[in-house]
């Protein structure tokens, strides 16, 4: 009898793990070349400048009582530009856009009919995941948000402790939580669709993720299904579809003082790492109380935008090298469907247009169709220098590929370009060691 129950019960737990729902394969193959993404995190505790949610853990009851009741009274982000941030987010290089629609505190962006404690509550008024979600799709950026299913305003109601560990702080336990994030996310479906992508915040978030899949199979879940290491990369490559989220400085939500921030070329180099290991970089900002998105962001997301008009297609659409993901200063992506490959050079200092410099790959091989170019450039002309004919040039080695380029074209005033070189290599032969 004991081993017929035993059977039994390994039969319940098979039957159930075959009825998880994923996403898509296709539409984690549509993830995968996406590469990069903006994370936009935002509540009304920019007011303060303080960590976003979080500092209601510990809170007093006076600072809570505040914070629930005072806070939305004084949030009027007057200068919020959906359509602004949309243009700079495209211009960046995004493919698509995170934001937070409701984070831990239980503050709502968007008109809910769930709870008063919403942003059509302030003296702002207006719904800004409508906005952000219309302006996004005018600019072909692809919709993702964020959604916390542990609820502090709701823990608050319920009289529990202000946590994110405790008996009462998940959905797999509180079955009223549950119950009311449903409604939320199923409104933010229905009002604001389609949505591509689902971020849920949660340590019990693979629920979410299955009623997300049982009423939208068509919307990629990240957070609840796929690793999504946060400010930090994976030592080696891993299996796609993965998302590192990242900040460009220590805070998620905006920081106006005591903030130290990741240069441009620190997070162009981010960026390339990530995508050689396979995964996707969801960069976050910060947005200021009154909407504004803060210069230092928005400087190093200008950067990040020369950088990607130059060298996109090393980027996206790209996957990991299966022999070799970097070898020294450089870093390497390949074509998705075919033997080309991308070389990201980086700790070059001080190389000045016009200049050849030479690299010896040990990872491929040219064939007798290989081809080679420096993404950005056309290889003719160097301006002002009519006599430097910038050429990239490789020859074949018995054990490897020697490449030969100039660094061409004109990006800034003083001629010096601090960022990665992308070196574009077709119809190679990858080579394990």
């Amino acid at each position: 009898m004991k081993l017929r129950l035993t059977f039994l019960a390994l039969l319940i737990t098979t039957c159930s793990a075959f009825s998880q729902l994923k996403n898509k394969p296709e539409l984690d193959e549509n993830f995968m070349d996406m590469g990069f993404g903006i994370f936009v995190h935002w509540s009304l505790d920019s007011q303060l400048g303080s960590v976003i949610s979080h500092s209601l853990v510990g809170a007093s009851d006076t600072y809570v009582n505040k914070y629930f009741n005072e806070l939305p009274k004084t949030f009027y982000p007057d200068k919020f530009d959906a359509d602004g941030w949309a243009r700079l987010f495209k211009v960046a290089g995004a493919e698509y856009v995170v934001f937070t629609a409701k984070h831990h505190n239980g503050f709502c962006m968007w008109d809910t009919k769930t709870t008063d404690f919403n942003i059509m509550n302030t003296p702002y008024g207006k719904d800004i995941v409508g906005e952000l979600v219309k302006a996004l799709r005018r600019q072909n950026l692809k919709v993702g948000l964020y959604f916390s299913p542990e609820d502090f305003s709701i823990l608050r109601k319920q009289g529990h402790l202000i946590s994110r560990k405790g008996p009462m702080t998940q959905i797999t336990a509180n079955k009223e939580l549950f119950a009311y994030d449903k409604v939320q996310v199923r409104e933010l479906i229905k009002n604001y669709g389609p949505i591509d992508v689902m971020f849920f915040d949660a340590f019990q978030a693979k629920p979410m993720a299955q009623f997300v899949h049982e009423i939208d199979p068509n919307i990629v879940v990240t957070r609840g299904e796929m690793n999504t290491p946060e400010q930090k990369i994976p030592d080696a490559a891993m299996p796609g579809p993965w998302e590192t989220c990242m900040t460009m400085g220590t805070q998620w939500a905006y920081k106006p003082t005591n903030e130290t921030y990741k240069s441009g070329s620190e997070l162009i180099e981010k960026l390339i790492e990530i995508r050689a290991k396979g995964g996707n970089f969801l960069m976050n900002v910060g947005p200021k109380p009154n909407g504004e998105i803060p210069i230092e962001q928005e400087e190093r997301l200008r950067e990040i935008a020369l950088w990607m008009y130059v060298n996109e297609e090393g980027v996206k659409n790209v996957r990991t090298v299966p022999t070799i993901i970097r070898d020294g200063d450089m870093w390497f992506t390949k074509g998705k469907a075919e033997n080309t490959a991308y070389v990201f050079i980086t700790g070059q200092k001080d190389w000045f247009k016009g200049f050849r410099r030479s690299f010896h790959l040990k990872n491929m091989k040219a064939t007798a169709n290989t081809t080679i170019s420096v993404l950005g450039q056309n290889d003719l002309v160097v301006e002002y220098w009519p006599e430097n004919t910038p050429t990239s040039r490789f020859i074949q080695h018995k054990d490897l590929l020697e490449i030969s380029i100039s660094r061409a074209q004109r990006l800034y005033n003083d001629k010096i370009w601090p960022n990665p070189i992308v070196v574009k290599l077709t119809n190679v032969e990858f080579i394990k060691k």
